[in-house]
């Protein structure tokens, strides 16, 4: 069984993700072989659209696969490093691909499921999805251009997504940027049938499509707002705690101190930058300091290892993570890649 499903049908490229026990985890293997295919697709005139989806009842994928960080991370190792550098690649690829590009949202969509889907062109989501960027939680940043989308949701609602990891609705998904249309989930094989039939793809994803239905991210946007808008995570805690949100504070405070306050320096930092690319090489530099960090692997273990759900951070506390320990997340490495060139 190939972990990825590539093959054109009736001038529709598909890539169906196929590792369904691990909720479709993408490896670098995967990375390779869909950019790989999206290079030869852009140029081949026999194909007119693509569509990426999920094997599997749970979800389109569930990030990468961290497991292999994990022991990279362990044993200082670079494999991380190459893997991240071809995923960006691949997400900068979706971004700017000069064909339609159509992603299946259904289940769960984390952190690099985002990757696949929320830059292409056209982001259907159903009434199964639950779309969260929870690097926070083990330590991580949001990336494959996670802060590039958060940092232009409305008001603050991408800060608060992403320190807290909580997972967004359909309806938030689409008031935050990173979806486009409800579509139900029993619906979309006929809506995969009448793209294979060769109806235009906004115009099919339409006919299929039902309101989204209420965001509850749009209706807290008031107090989330007001509380996420401070630049430093102390002071969010602390507008949290005077608005009566503990519970959300608490959520927060759970996560590892670093990176919430990389996190928050690098959605802050996102806003001002100019483009996608520009923002996965932000984001390549703060994986990579990450990597050589403790609470990479510490988060890892806490949450998937061992299932203890007790991660041992350090530094344990916000108060203990200087300014100077944010910057270097962002000075280095150099990029070792080039988000416009080839696949390679």
């Amino acid at each position: 069984m190939t972990e990825v499903d590539i093959r054109v049908e009736r001038g529709v490229g598909r890539i169906t993700l196929n590792r369904p026990k691990a909720i479709n985890a993408l490896t670098h293997g995967m990375v390779r072989l869909i950019d790989a295919a999206l290079v030869d697709w852009a140029a081949d005139d026999a194909v007119r659209l693509v569509v990426v989806d999920g094997a599997g009842e749970r979800g389109l994928c569930a990030g990468g696969d961290i497991r292999s960080i994990y022991e990279d991370a362990r044993a200082g190792g670079t494999a991380s490093l190459a893997f991240w550098a071809d995923e960006y690649r691949m997400n900068a690829r979706i971004a700017r691909f000069p064909k339609p590009y159509l992603a299946f949202m259904d289940g769960v969509v984390m952190g690099g499921g985002v990757g696949v889907s929320s830059h292409g062109t056209v982001r259907v989501v159903t009434e199964r999805t639950r779309l969260a960027m929870p690097e926070v939680g083990i330590g991580l940043v949001p990336d494959v251009g996670g802060t590039y989308l958060l940092s232009r949701a409305p008001g603050e609602l991408g800060t608060f997504a992403a320190l807290t990891g909580t997972a967004l609705s359909a309806a938030d998904a689409i008031h935050c940027g990173l979806a486009d249309l409800v579509v139900p989930s029993d619906r979309l094989p006929a809506l995969l049938a009448d793209l294979l039939d060769g109806a235009e793809p906004e115009a099919a994803v339409a006919t299929h499509a039902r309101p989204p239905g209420e965001s509850r991210l749009a209706a807290q946007a008031d107090w989330i707002d007001a509380c996420f808008a401070a630049d430093r995570v102390e002071e969010i805690l602390a507008r949290l705690t005077d608005h009566g949100e503990d519970a959300v504070a608490k959520e927060i405070e759970a996560r590892s101190p670093t990176a919430l306050k990389v996190t928050l320096a690098a959605l802050r930092r996102a806003r001002d930058l100019p483009d996608l690319e520009s923002v996965l090489e932000q984001e390549y530099r703060v994986s990579a300091a990450c990597l050589r960090g403790h609470d990479l692997a510490e988060g890892i273990r806490a949450q998937i290892i061992d299932k203890d759900r007790n991660p041992r951070w350090s530094p344990a506390t916000l108060s203990e993570v200087d300014d100077d320990v944010v910057a270097a997340h962002f000075a280095e490495p150099e990029i070792p890649f080039r988000l416009t060139g080839g696949h390679s």
